[in-house]
């Protein structure tokens, strides 16, 4: 059985897995993609609330959080108001950690106008990595390696947390690790989590309905 390791351990083998991935991704696909620049509706894969339903694990949350406090890019005032824009997205669209919560879609906020997504680098979520513009379907890169990233940040999840963790929409998850926030909520769901089987964490493409697909850009 593999060893528990630290948080910070684990989040330094998150960082590396994402790179890696992202550089893939960016090397090997994104040529045949449009140009985010360019994009007539910059952010709208971001923002559409009826769209987005990405779904990150505790260790994520807290490599988003780690990467929010050392960003050049927002002062204090600008940090704090990432973690008010999650528990706004949380109460608008009622985000909850109860039920099938990929039916839960949300507006990301994470995604500041004037610079894009804020943790583009550092900490950016599989299937924000995966998500492009592709305009043919043979140009998309296959949902197995999503699926195989997201394998390796549950297992990394399990070596620090146990079962004390799961996929929730990006939101609720801000607003359990907000470092201004009362730690109740998580602790609460935490010990809940922690009773149920491991396995029901596992990635089952076939079960996950994902929104956070590429889009399809058909020709006319």
């Amino acid at each position: 059985m593999k060893r528990k390791q630290s948080e910070q351990e684990a989040l330094v083998q998150l960082q590396r897995v994402k790179t890696s991935y992202q550089s893939f991704i960016k090397s090997t696909y994104e040529h045949a993609a449009q140009d985010c620049r360019t994009c007539p509706t910059r952010g709208v894969c971001c923002t559409d609330e009826h769209f987005v339903n990405v779904h990150i694990t505790r260790l994520e949350a807290v490599a988003i959080r780690e990467t929010l406090a050392r960003t050049p890019r927002l002062d204090e005032k600008g940090k704090r108001a990432v973690y008010e824009r999650a528990r706004e997205a949380v109460e608008r669209y009622k985000l909850t950690a109860a039920g099938d919560t990929f039916k839960q879609t949300y507006s990301c906020p994470l995604y500041d106008p004037s610079v894009g997504c804020l943790v583009h680098a550092r900490a950016k979520p599989a299937p924000c990595i995966q998500h492009a513009c592709y305009e043919n379907w043979e140009d998309l890169p296959p949902v197995s390696l999503q699926a195989r990233t997201e394998h390796r940040v549950e297992q990394l999840n399990r070596e620090v947390y146990g079962a004390a963790w799961a996929w929730l929409p990006l939101p609720f998850w801000l607003t359990l690790i907000d470092p201004k926030a009362d730690t109740s909520e998580l602790e609460v769901l935490s010990r809940e989590w922690g009773v149920r089987q491991a396995e029901n964490n596992s990635t089952n493409a076939l079960r996950r309905k994902r929104k956070s697909l590429p889009v399809i850009k058909i020709r006319a």
